[in-house]
């Protein structure tokens, strides 16, 4: 939507450009006002800006801390020049490549005032210029195009009133008739940009009066509701529910929505079954999920039909392999682990914090290494393989590192006619893995490898759709080793002793030492006002756990958040922390966020390019003014960033829960308020607890940790795999 702020129009011509990013076009310039001849910093989406050219723009104020006040661009026109000395001045700007002052001469002397009229709406009239072959006059025309096309498309969506950030996207799909598709077919945006596209093309259909096709929007409709669906982590929807949804949020009577679908299932976008536990509903499916659940099913059965290779190991050969090798006594429920695991082909380890699923790891290696067989480590994230490399002492991959994932093309270098070279696959964190990878990841074992998967699954499910492990488990077809025993050890831990509480929807200890002088490593700070919450943590952050437990107040202590909005969400906190743990002054300023140098942040998405994954979290440890980029320091590594690529990071000093998953940090903090009440679930809860490695504080109500501990249903992911591997 555009800004709702009031709006000033200036006009003025182009006097400096300080910053362009020719992917997404956004721009950073001056601009001379025509009376005044004052120079105004304007900051906003504008292609192929031009020095000197002619512009009115709309668009509201802001004030940066350093370089004052700046308008921000809703929407821009440019002037095109009247005059025959500005029609020169244009043409020669140098958007046309390769066309010279004498072209532009003898264009402005065959049209004069009409040359830009005449390439924007005549364009075979160039020909009747002397010297002007084809060739030149479809350079012009195709100059023109781009130079202008673009700029019709952020005209087209300001007038819609959609945010002009998505024209790039858009213009690079659909080129220099970018405007003319989405008039013809609003809705191949639903398609081509999941999430945003349907709301586009509704928004245009509204606006513009273009005559709606029902039986088009409907399609668009179901197509999003399908999309929407596998974001919030299903595999498929009830067909029943999908009708009711369009006509409930969308107003599209059930009979066209019903033909919509029955029109998607003929042309394969969508597939349809019975759900097998309920025969009166319909399941319908988007068809790339449906064909890689069925995918996982039948890898998961072909592969348990085939006898184990390592039947005949026993107990005493085990022990001694351990022993030798790790120098570990192993339990009764731990030795019972890995006489079984090595009987089959697929295998489950499952348990909480203190379990020993870190040890059963490494038992198996040793294991594997004695019988002189190859072992492959990975997990879904980089932050996993690295804790499980620095644990076992053995190198460990990402999932996608391991199956070669291809950046450009998108592609997979491992799966079934090229597997991965291993005798047995490892991967820990397993909860995290959703069903796109899990199918990848099957389909490059090989069919004489054991496949072993490690994870909580307690722990929060994976972000993207399905819910692999706890399906697997639930199924009842792949063994799975759940160890409830907690090791001594981990049983003087007071952090491990309450997620286990938490777990069982127990009441963690909360009391108080009676000695103040006796440090321990759980505690409950109860509050429940929350500007105090926050005002606790930044003290918490700043001096109370430094002072108490000398722990480095940036980089080992982590707040760890429910929400992202409110006074407790994680964009306010970063804010407050950002402003006392660190002084140093602003010096990048991108989409709200500010930069520091020392700032922590983390990396959003996974960007195999530069080799760094969604969750990781490195300092800032260098910022180029001049150039708007940055350097952020991971583990050791320089990964630079561009302005462009600013989105792909953010402070992170407190950080979602969900984020948080598959790593540990030394200390954690987590503020838990009835505020939070749509996400307050016992798995997020434990999850949480479960990352502080030496000390977990929670900070809120009672009343907040009670919702929390009682709500032992988080939303049920719809999903039939487990339904599949049984056979039904």
């Amino acid at each position: 939507m555009s800004n709702s702020r009031p709006l000033t129009t200036l006009e003025g011509q182009l006097e400096k450009i300080i910053y362009h990013n020719k992917e997404n076009h956004y721009t950073i310039a001056t601009l001379k006002t025509g009376k005044t001849q004052s120079l105004v910093t304007i900051l906003g989406y504008m292609p192929d800006p031009n020095l000197g050219e002619a512009l009115k723009i709309a668009g509201s104020w802001e004030t940066h801390p350093k370089f004052g006040q700046q308008l921000k661009i809703d929407s821009f026109e440019v002037i095109l020049p009247a005059t025959i000395e500005g029609i020169r001045r244009y043409l020669e700007s140098g958007f046309i490549k390769g066309i010279g002052p004498k072209t532009v001469a003898r264009l402005i002397n065959h049209f004069e005032d009409n040359t830009l009229e005449v390439i924007e709406n005549n364009p075979e009239k160039l020909l009747e210029v002397k010297g002007i072959g084809k060739a030149n006059a479809d350079i012009i025309t195709g100059a023109w195009k781009e130079h202008h096309g673009l700029r019709r498309l952020i005209k087209f969506l300001q007038e819609n009133r959609i945010k002009t950030s998505y024209a790039a996207k858009i213009f690079k799909l659909y080129g220099q008739d970018a405007v003319e598709t989405i008039r013809n077919d609003p809705f191949l945006l639903v398609n081509d940009f999941p999430k945003i596209g349907f709301y586009i093309a509704d928004s245009i259909m509204q606006n513009t009066g273009i005559p709606v096709d029902e039986s088009k929007r409907a399609k668009g409709c179901v197509m999003h509701l399908m999309q929407q669906s596998s974001d919030e982590g299903n595999i498929f929807i009830y067909k029943d529910q999908l009708v009711e949804s369009c006509e409930n949020h969308f107003k599209i009577a059930p009979d066209i929505a019903r033909d919509s679908i029955k029109t998607l299932i003929g042309s394969g976008e969508l597939v349809i079954e019975k759900d097998p536990c309920d025969t009166n509903a319909n399941a319908v499916y988007l068809k790339p999920l449906y064909q890689v659940e069925v995918g996982i099913a039948n890898k998961v059965k072909a592969l348990l039909s085939i006898p184990a290779l390592y039947t005949g190991l026993d107990s005493r050969q085990i022990t001694l392999e351990v022993l030798k090798k790790l120098a570990i006594k192993l339990s009764s429920e731990q030795l019972t682990v890995l006489e079984g695991i090595f009987s089959h082909r697929v295998a489950v380890i499952t348990g909480g914090p203190g379990t020993g699923k870190t040890t059963l790891i490494k038992s198996i290696t040793a294991v594997f290494d004695a019988l002189g067989k190859t072992l492959r480590l990975a997990a879904p994230t980089g932050r996993a393989a690295r804790r499980i490399s620095e644990v076992t002492g053995r190198n460990a991959s990402t999932i996608h590192k391991l199956l070669g994932y291809n950046f450009t093309d998108g592609l997979f270098a491992k799966n079934q006619d090229n597997p991965i070279d291993a005798d047995a696959v490892i991967v820990d964190e397993a909860s995290m893995i959703d069903t796109f990878l899990m199918f990848h990841l099957l389909q490059a074992v090989h069919m004489e490898s054991m496949l072993i998967l490690v994870g909580d699954v307690f722990q929060l499910p994976s972000v993207g759709p399905g819910n692999i492990l706890s399906d697997m488990i639930k199924s009842k077809k792949i063994v799975t080793f759940e160890l409830k025993k907690i090791y001594r050890q981990a049983q003087e831990s007071p952090i491990i002793v309450n997620a286990h509480k938490i777990r069982r929807g127990e009441s963690p200890d909360l009391e108080k030492p009676s000695d103040p002088e006796n440090l321990t490593e759980f505690y409950f700070i109860e509050q429940n006002n929350p500007d105090t919450v926050v005002k606790t943590i930044v003290e918490l952050c700043s001096k109370s756990i430094p002072d108490s437990f000398n722990f480095d107040p940036v980089n080992e202590i982590q707040v760890l958040t429910p929400m992202h909005k409110g006074v407790v969400g994680t964009f306010n906190l970063n804010q407050v922390l950002q402003k006392r743990l660190n002084p140093n002054p602003v010096l990048l300023e991108k989409t709200g966020s500010t930069f520091k140098l020392g700032d922590k942040v983390m990396h959003l998405i996974n960007n195999y390019q530069k080799e760094i994954f969604n969750g990781d979290i490195g300092t800032v440890c260098d910022i180029d003014q001049k150039t708007n980029s940055l350097s952020v320091n991971y583990y050791g590594r320089i990964v630079d960033y561009d302005f462009s690529e600013m989105d792909e990071i953010s402070l992170a000093y407190a950080i979602s829960v969900h984020k948080s998953q598959g790593s540990e940090y030394p200390a954690v903090i987590v503020p838990i308020m009835t505020q939070h009440f749509a996400l307050l679930q016992r798995n997020l809860l434990y999850t949480a607890i479960t990352r502080g490695k030496e000390l977990v504080v929670l900070i809120g109500s009672r009343k907040a940790l009670l919702i929390a501990l009682n709500n032992d249903r988080p939303q049920k992911r719809l999903s039939s795999l487990a339904n599949r591997l049984m056979g039904r």
